[in-house]
């Protein structure tokens, strides 16, 4: 993949079923992340959220992509992975389909965007729920923050601010 190439013009399925059509986030800034229920990072669906309600006004928007790779941390089927995030943690923001990140299965999603290098380098294998990718406005990657960052990090708001323009 070339860092130039558009990663919103893949077909991806919503959560709810669908497509997500990712063509709709064109001209705005999102935030990819693959998400898990079960995980000792889960509780960063907390931040995902507040950065929604914070940029969301401003053409931002929080993309959550369910993955059951990390030792089985998102076990539960459509509803059950909607009805958690609504409930435990309010998320307004949209959510895709379950899919692989890593391997043979890897989603064309992620296939575009495990090239981009985060800030200590890492590029190739997401490593962890929670690894988090800016999209500028013009549909190519901005930014990669490791799972352990938190989504509200001084460094992911400035990205995301710089992002916005």
């Amino acid at each position: 993949m070339t860092m130039t190439e558009n990663v919103l013009d893949v077909e991806i399925g919503s959560l709810q079923g669908g497509s997500a059509d990712l063509a709709q986030y064109a001209g705005k800034t999102v935030l990819v992340v693959n998400v898990a229920s079960k995980c000792g990072l889960t509780p960063q669906y907390a931040g995902l959220e507040r950065l929604q309600e914070r940029y969301a006004p401003l053409g931002f928007t929080v993309l959550g992509v369910p993955c059951n790779q990390f030792l089985g941390q998102e076990p539960g089927s459509a509803e059950e992975i909607a009805e958690f995030c609504s409930a435990t943690y309010g998320v307004t923001f949209p959510m895709t389909e379950k899919v692989e990140v890593n391997g043979e299965g890897r989603h064309t999603l992620y296939e575009r965007l495990v090239g981009f290098a985060d800030g200590e380098g890492h590029t190739g294998d997401i490593r962890w729920n929670f690894e988090k990718f800016l999209i500028g406005k013009d549909g190519r990657i901005a930014a990669r923050f490791s799972p352990q960052t938190e989504p509200e990090a001084a460094e992911v708001l400035a990205a995301v601010e710089k992002a916005l323009g």
